[in-house]
């Protein structure tokens, strides 16, 4: 039986890091609306490990931590959107 609406997610994120904030600023840049991805101001950024070879690619530099944590892909798909006030 398929999980309800809102409980899955991609079992192989991939915690990413950038060399420095211009490598980073493009990767992000090309991210954005071609895969899902999850940035935090400590510099990790989990992306699906299918994103690997697309940034590679685009001769973008990164560095792989390692794969994803439980706690971190939760956090990244797990949080609502505030609601409007």
């Amino acid at each position: 039986m398929p999980a309800p609406a809102g409980t899955r997610y991609n079992q192989n994120m991939i915690r990413i890091r950038f060399p420095d904030p211009a490598s980073e600023r493009r990767a992000l840049g090309y991210l954005a609306g071609r895969f899902s991805f999850k940035s935090w101001a400590d510099g990790v950024t989990l992306v699906p490990d299918h994103a690997l070879p697309s940034l590679a690619r685009e001769g973008i530099p990164f560095l792989v931590d390692g794969p994803a944590t439980y706690e971190q892909i939760v956090a990244a798909v797990g949080n609502p959107p505030a609601s409007a006030v």
